[in-house]
C-alpha cells in the first residue's frame, strides 16, 4: 500500500447509490462489473495523485495530498 499523505489533505468517500438493487440487474455479470468499477476509480484518483485507504463492495476511501492534488486536473 502506498504511504497516505499528512498534514492537509482532501478526502474522497465513494459510494454507489442503491447498489444493492442495482446488483441484481448484472446477475452473473455483478463481479465483472465491480472489477470495471474498482479498475476504473483507481485510474482516475492515481492520475490526480489519489491514495486509496480503503475499500469496500462499492465504496472508496481516497486521500489526496491536499485540494490542489485533487482539484488541479480536468476530468476530461
Amino acid at each position: 500500500m502506498a504511504h497516505l499523505p499528512t498534514g492537509t489533505v482532501t478526502l474522497l468517500f465513494t459510494d454507489v447509490e442503491g447498489s444493492t438493487r442495482l446488483l441484481q440487474r448484472p446477475g452473473d455479470r455483478y463481479a465483472a462489473v465491480l472489477a470495471a468499477h474498482h479498475r476504473l476509480l483507481r485510474l482516475a484518483c492515481g492520475a490526480w495523485d489519489g491514495v486509496e485507504a480503503d475499500n469496500q463492495g462499492d465504496s472508496f476511501f481516497v486521500a489526496f495530498a491536499g485540494l490542489a492534488s485533487a482539484n488541479s486536473r480536468p476530468v476530461c
